[in-house]
């Protein structure tokens, strides 16, 4: 039937939940003809065995769906992620594609790859290694500095999933003024202005900020409400990592709603946890604010993870003006400059650990550069590691810092069920991953996070059959979890947080949607046995009962094996008319 390179796929008589989050699941055949879905026939066996016949010569590929045993839905999209080099060096990208991820969201959390000059790109991979490796391989970063050489990279490079991309303002910072922490002049914000724009022009689909993390974290408001005014006049949006998510984490948020009030430009609340002890029970407070705004006419969205633990590079945790420094190194072998550290760790909170306190039975290694360190660190709390070595868990903590380069990532075991749950439900709400992949022991959430939503919380957590994949040494509200419906509107309300809403967001108007005439982003899964294998003691683990995979119409995963398939492309925002979407 199709002279197209990309074969015909014909789906038969599945479930489809198309994503809009209102429509009732049916059954149907579903026709995926040049990468777009080309019909719909609802209803069961709306084929003749004639016409199936005539497929079957075609070399069309016919998936029988057991009269409506698997679901097609579209495929999700990641809203928080941190694959902007795996695309690149573990191209076959599985711990995405396993799970039904067709776009991703890159460039997060105001430091990334693009836009660079040959300094910054230098130390800026040595600052993220921890979330994104650092790859050696000659040339490897000698193909891009501008947003636009990376987008082509990417898409000469035949990704596996879609990508969409963030303009990062830490780098914006750095390319005027490098690392240094006083405010931006006049001057210096018209530069950045000037290479946001280009970056816009780019393809990107808005900017990114990463608030606790240098040199991000030095932006006044008003250099971020100008760089905000950019953003609004590309249609684009705003996804900053808000300057607190543990003490001061509501005057965070209430600082950027109150900026994209000012501003009128789109604001999304990228992991918008209520984490630490501070913030227990207290979501509602977040979503009160959220809700406010909206009523303003405040265009507010917000993603989570379904975890409670948090990621992040150990390094991170130190003070601004430590890990900032010129020389690191030589801040840590100060005595006197690591009795400050030590103070503002244990008595008046650091701006690396969001105004809290470090406790040490919370944080968790999760992964070194350094292999011989592995069997050392890896897996263990701080607290366990320091008890190991009959040391200060300060001590230890400065000491592994030392032995690991800065490169060590984290997990913060500081979540609270309560506010995970009452959060996702909202009806801005999507999801995002916020998955470090490159990890020696990286958090489940790069492998599990979107059939988690599915099994966990909208299929078995209702039932009172969900399940502990906690680390067995930090303790958990997760211990007992009582039954519950999280997803009002059942499994269809839980496809559309991770579909129609975020390519709304995003601006990717025909994805997102089981329509005809749009983009053949789909993922057919077992709603009974889709589920989440990642654990903390094995994160590395594929779904279950996700079926098959299909981006841009190319088959990536069929009958749940992967097999390398690599059909993706950037999706960049581009005009047409008088508006901006993204194609």
């Amino acid at each position: 039937m199709s002279t197209a390179t990309t074969p015909d796929t014909l789906f038969l008589n599945a479930t489809v939940i198309d994503g809009s989050g209102t429509t009732p699941r049916y059954i149907a055949s579903v026709l995926v003809h040049d990468g777009l879905i080309h019909s719909i026939r609802k209803g069961q066996d709306t084929y003749s065995p004639q016409e199936i016949e005539d497929f079957r010569k075609s070399n069309t590929k016919i998936i029988d769906c057991d009269s409506g045993k698997w679901t097609l839905t579209p495929g999700f999209i990641d809203m928080h992620a941190h694959s902007d080099l795996s695309l690149l060096h573990t191209p076959a990208h599985l711990a995405k594609i396993t799970q039904g991820v067709t776009t991703e969201v890159i460039g997060q959390d105001g430091i990334s790859y693009a836009p660079v000059d040959d300094a910054a790109m230098a130390r800026i991979r040595q600052q993220i290694a921890g979330w994104n490796g650092n790859p050696d391989d000659e040339g490897f970063f000698e193909r891009w500095r501008s947003v636009k050489e990376y987008l082509d990279v990417l898409d000469r490079e035949k990704t596996a999933t879609n990508v969409a991309f963030l303009v990062p303002q830490g780098n914006l910072r750095i390319l005027v003024k490098g690392w240094d922490s006083s405010p931006a002049t006049e001057d210096e914000i018209g530069k950045m202005k000037v290479l946001l724009a280009k970056a816009m022009e780019d393809g990107a689909v808005g900017m990114s900020s990463g608030l606790t993390y240098v040199p991000g974290m030095f932006a006044t408001d008003e250099e971020l409400g100008q760089l905000c005014e950019v953003v609004r006049e590309y249609g684009g949006y705003y996804c900053p990592h808000t300057r607190s998510y543990g003490k001061g984490a509501l005057q965070a948020y209430r600082e950027m709603v109150d900026l994209a009030r000012k501003t009128g430009v789109k604001l999304h609340l990228t992991h918008a946890t209520m984490n630490y002890e501070e913030n227990a029970g207290r979501a509602g407070e977040l979503i009160a604010m959220i809700d406010e705004a909206i009523q303003e006419g405040v265009n507010i969205s917000l993603d989570t993870y379904p975890y409670l633990p948090g990621s992040t590079t150990l390094a991170s945790t130190l003070p601004s003006w430590a890990a900032s420094a010129a020389d690191p190194v030589a801040v840590l072998n100060n005595p006197d400059l690591i009795a400050k550290i030590k103070h503002e760790a244990l008595v008046d909170g650091t701006d690396g650990c969001h105004g809290c306190t470090l406790h040490w039975d919370i944080l968790e290694i999760g992964g070194v550069r350094n292999k011989a360190l592995i069997s050392h660190y890896v897996g263990k709390t701080i607290a366990q590691i320091a008890t190991e070595q009959n040391q200060d868990p300060f001590d230890t903590y400065i000491q592994i810092l030392k032995d690991d380069s800065f490169d060590s990532t984290i997990l913060s075991h500081s979540g609270h069920e309560g506010n995970v749950r009452q959060i996702m439900r909202h009806p801005r709400h999507t999801g995002g991953s916020d998955g470090i992949l490159t990890s020696t022991k990286p958090h489940p959430r790069g492998w599990g996070t979107f059939p988690r939503y599915l099994g966990h919380y909208a299929r078995d957590l209702p039932r009172g059959t969900s399940r502990n994949i906690y680390h067995a040494t930090c303790t958990s509200s997760f211990d007992t979890v009582p039954p519950e419906t999280i997803f009002a509107g059942g499994l269809e309300e839980a496809v559309a947080h991770l579909t129609s809403r975020p390519a709304s967001i995003i601006r990717a108007e025909d994805r997102g949607l089981v329509r005809e005439g749009f983009r053949a982003d789909l993922c057919v899964f077992d709603k009974d046995e889709v589920r989440d294998e990642a654990t903390y003691a094995d994160p590395q683990r594929a779904a279950r009962g996700v079926g098959w995979v299909l981006v841009n119409g190319v088959v990536v995963v069929e009958s749940g094996v992967p097999n390398e398939g690599r059909a993706g492309r950037t999706v960049r925002l581009r005009r047409e008319g008088r508006e901006w979407v993204v194609r």
